[in-house]
């Protein structure tokens, strides 16, 4: 929430107004979001007695059930837009969606809409609540890893436009966010290995401590969605819990001065020089912690070179990034993707390069002197590191699938799958649905606006991309098309 103070003064041509806008909201771990015994959800609609939830599909039909329950026992009629958004559908036709549903809810100004999923679930519901009355609240829980731990600390909201990624967005904090790592729970490892790389990402360059845990508890965090499985070790999941405290600490610690980006300086940007633009270059594009992997390690190498970054710390960042079965290198991450990319960065960073850097691990230096020599001088150094790790440095999973981007399940319309396996989304919520984007095709390109039809080609038939010159036309389905999961979370019943 924010409140704006501000002074008009008269001048001798005119006026001068200087604002000052102070935006206050809050954070709260706790386990078990829908459980009845805990009120916290249920305090913040009280006052309204209801509840208007924009939720990704996944999550309505592994934890539906539950939620509508919880809704019942505390007396709130709930409503739900049921949604699934990947890249594709990251669009403002899937927004126009969101405000039909708001506009047949009949949102007051200050009701807050509930909005529940992964970081393209809240990016897009918070941008259709940023631009509804410019400005309508919105409480966030996010359900995976990069949800948790990166998208939740951000006031960032925003879509995909044309080939241009997060083109159109705003600045707007949610009244609340709640954070519920018993979601993992349910989380294919495929995608906890994606979000780890988050984790890397700012303990490597702000909290050395973190990353010693992550070095300790690599495998076992992995393998258990951080301690949230059943039989998880106890000290896995302290461990854990003290790694997704202290990450998202520092990186809100990062980003609160600068909620507006007005600094390009930042920490967290690390990992994000070249990765914008190599993300979508292969033809099925990298999951984002995968790209952000290959850019972290090969800017862990540029620093090596450089001398700021020792010969041991580059060892042990490389080997935790191997060990996580994160990308370290792709045949596509060549000079001319690294001319191309740093062209667009500049762009996008008012003329300098503004590489983050690890020097030592656990700080960050930036880098703007680097010449294009030295980059592909560092870029044959690293291939040639990747020799001797696994892989040669490919990542495990790297790519996406229906889990990232809900285009089919198994070559099929998410549709037909669900009646082949049995699942015609009835459950104790299916009452509650005010609107279903999958039903009406939204996802797909395909979306309804108040009973017409809308017709987006664009939307349909290209993968959204990264800076300006990269054709984010691509395939996203697995070379054997094989995958029970969507958006992330493992569905009922596979």
């Amino acid at each position: 929430m924010s409140d704006l103070k501000a002074t008009v003064e008269e001048t001798q041509k005119g006026f001068h107004v200087v604002g000052y806008e102070k935006i206050e909201y809050d954070f709260t771990f706790l386990d078990g979001i829908f459980d009845i015994h805990n009120p916290n959800l249920a305090d913040c609609y009280e006052r309204w007695g209801r509840c208007l939830a924009v939720m990704d599909r996944n999550i309505f039909d592994t934890y539906g059930d539950q939620m509508q329950a919880y809704f019942d026992h505390f007396n709130l009629e709930l409503k739900i837009h049921k949604t699934m958004i990947g890249e594709k559908a990251k669009s403002i036709e899937t927004l126009l969606s969101i405000v039909d549903s708001m506009n047949a809810f009949g949102i007051f100004r200050k009701e807050p809409v509930l909005v529940v999923g992964g970081g393209l679930v809240t990016d897009v519901a918070g941008f259709a609540c940023a631009a509804y009355r410019r400005n309508t609240n919105f409480i966030r829980i996010p359900t995976t890893v990069i949800g948790l731990i990166d998208a939740s600390v951000s006031i960032k909201v925003a879509v995909n436009y044309g080939n241009y990624k997060n083109r159109l967005g705003a600045y707007h904090a949610p009244q609340h966010t709640f954070l519920d790592f018993g979601f993992l729970r349910t989380l294919p490892k495929a995608q906890i290995r994606n979000g780890f790389a988050e984790l890397i990402k700012i303990s490597t360059c702000a909290h050395l401590r973190t990353f010693e845990l992550l070095e300790q508890y690599c495998d076992q965090l992995i393998d258990t969605g951080f301690g949230r499985t059943d039989g998880s070790p106890k000290e896995v999941r302290e461990a854990a819990d003290e790694i997704n405290r202290a990450g998202i600490h520092e990186m809100l610690k990062l980003e609160t001065p600068n909620l507006h980006e007005i600094g390009l300086d930042r920490v967290i940007a690390y990992g994000h020089t070249w990765s914008p633009m190599h993300e979508l270059v292969p033809e099925v594009p990298f999951r984002h912690g995968h790209a952000i992997s290959i850019d972290m390690a090969y800017s862990a190498t540029l620093a090596n070179m450089r001398g700021i970054l020792s010969d041991a710390e580059h060892k042990r960042i490389l080997s935790l990034f191997s060990r996580a079965g994160l990308s370290m290198d792709h045949d596509q991450f060549d000079e001319d993707l690294l001319d191309k990319a740093t062209k667009a960065i500049l762009r996008t960073r008012d003329g300098k390069l503004r590489a983050a850097v690890p020097s030592p691990l656990g700080r960050c230096v930036f880098l703007n002197d680097v010449s294009l020599e030295d980059m592909h001088a560092a870029l044959r150094q690293h291939k040639e590191l990747m020799q001797g790790y696994p892989r040669h440095g490919a990542g495990i999973e790297a790519f996406v699938d229906a889990s990232d981007t809900g285009y089919t399940m198994n070559r099929k319309p998410t549709e037909a799958t669900d009646h082949a396996n049995g699942h015609n989304g009835v459950n104790g919520a299916s009452k509650a649905i005010i609107k279903d984007d999958v039903a009406e095709g939204v996802y797909n390109g395909g979306p309804v606006h108040d009973g017409q039809v809308t017709s987006c080609p664009s939307v349909a038939t290209k993968h959204a991309s990264g800076p300006e010159g990269v054709n984010g036309s691509a395939k996203v389905e697995t070379e054997n098309g094989a995958t029970s999961e969507v958006n992330g979370h493992v569905r009922n019943g596979f």
